[in-house]
């Protein structure tokens, strides 16, 4: 199903935040992506929140190394940052969303 809404909505963003526990820096990282996310991408983003602690496997699948690391899925090609995206302009040139004024 969720191909096809990609699919259906090529401006759709799938984001997946990798972190570990509810640490300070893990809990910035939400912070500060579904800040980002709603000024930039409203309604167009769904983000996954991944607690490696309760689900260490998922580390190796997608190459995690650091936390927090933040996956873009869509729109492709695949991309990571990694750390507590509190810097804005860092956060949206490695997602490849253009700074505005």
């Amino acid at each position: 199903m969720a191909d096809q809404d990609a699919i259906a909505d090529p401006e759709r963003w799938e984001l997946r935040l990798y972190v570990a526990g509810t640490n300070r820096r893990c809990q910035d990282a939400i912070a500060n992506l579904t800040r980002i996310c709603e000024e930039r991408l409203a309604g167009r983003y769904s983000i996954e929140v991944i607690d490696l602690l309760e689900r260490p496997q998922l580390a190796a699948g997608e190459q995690i190394v650091a936390i927090p690391t933040l996956v873009r899925q869509l729109p492709e090609p695949v991309r990571k940052i990694i750390g507590d995206l509190s810097n804005e302009e860092r956060v949206l040139i490695g997602l490849d969303l253009r700074p505005g004024p």
